[in-house]
């Protein structure tokens, strides 16, 4: 594994026009940094926004209270945000970082690491916390994953990387070769945190009692829809990493699609969980991305 330091921040372009369609036109404006900008706010008790800077657990890593994810329905290199398009997908970071989001989260099977980077191209890639995940189980495998991801999102360092889809009782023993790979690259530099992403009860139990967790990428919503179980016993596991300092990251907040005609009553329980600091919602359309970005202060504060 190497790690060659030196930050860049780049220039950025904007982009408008309507999203999953024909791909976005580009005109160039001018460049700003998002703290200097004004755009990153704190939260503010009783009142949350997509752009609020929050502390992810223990690991002083400092993002966003939304992250836009680019693995809706992601599987086999493709995903919803995949079918946007390079352009499409990267023009729709670049919206969602103008608002203040400053989070992007993908994984290496929804083939969306070539769009981060242009979105992140087009930001700058060091003004974002980046965030993907791997299947690999082996030592050799996951070393080739992060030198192919480094490469295929255009940075040297990712800031989170997890075990992705975890589903056994002892994960911890079976991806052992892996584990190693990711604590030797976050003492080296080259990430920044590692964790797992749990789609089992069992899973999800065991990562709340392993140290070597920083991260935790748990599905939640109100319903128990694609989830590990139902609400109240997922929030039980999750108090107990909550109270671990494990950093903790909702997803799957409208069920996979099963609310999405009850966006209000989703958003509204997953922005009053005391137990998650941040949240990743994929969005197919800009106007999707508006629209919670809209409610959540809102259905935070109500």
């Amino acid at each position: 594994m190497r790690l060659t330091g030196g930050r860049q921040f780049g220039r950025r372009r904007f982009v408008t026009g309507a999203l999953g369609t024909a791909a976005a036109g580009w005109w160039s404006l001018h460049h700003r940094d998002l703290a200097a900008a004004g755009l990153a706010t704190t939260a503010t008790a009783g009142k949350k926004a997509v752009s609020d800077q929050v502390v992810l657990g223990k690991t002083g890593i400092k993002l966003s209270r939304l992250a836009i994810g680019g693995g809706t329905h992601g599987t086999r290199k493709t995903s919803v945000q995949a079918r946007l398009g390079v352009y499409g997908f990267g023009g729709m970071l670049v919206h969602a970082f103008d608002q203040g989001v400053n989070f992007f989260e993908t994984a290496d099977q929804y083939g969306t690491h070539e769009h981060m980077r242009e979105g992140m191209r087009q930001v700058g890639k060091n003004n974002v916390v980046l965030l993907t995940k791997t299947r690999s189980r082996t030592a050799e495998d996951t070393r080739k994953d992060l030198d192919r991801f480094r490469r295929e999102l255009g940075r040297e360092q990712i800031d989170i990387v997890l075990l992705h889809c975890l589903t056994s009782p002892n994960w911890a023993r079976e991806y052992e070769g892996a584990m190693e790979v990711l604590s030797r690259a976050k003492e080296q530099g080259i990430i920044r945190a590692h964790g797992v992403s749990c789609h089992s009860l069992a899973a999800l139990q065991l990562a709340a009692r392993t140290p070597w967790v920083d991260v935790d990428q748990a599905r939640i919503n109100p319903i128990g829809a694609a989830m590990d179980a139902d609400p109240a016993t997922v929030l039980a596991v999750l108090r107990e990493m909550k109270a671990a300092g494990k950093g903790i990251i909702g997803m799957k907040i409208l069920g996979a699609g099963a609310m999405s005609k009850e966006v209000d009553r989703a958003l509204a329980y997953a922005a009053k969980l005391d137990v998650i600091d941040a949240m990743t919602m994929g969005f197919g359309a800009i106007h999707q991305f508006d629209e919670i970005a809209k409610k959540l202060p809102l259905l935070s504060a109500a």
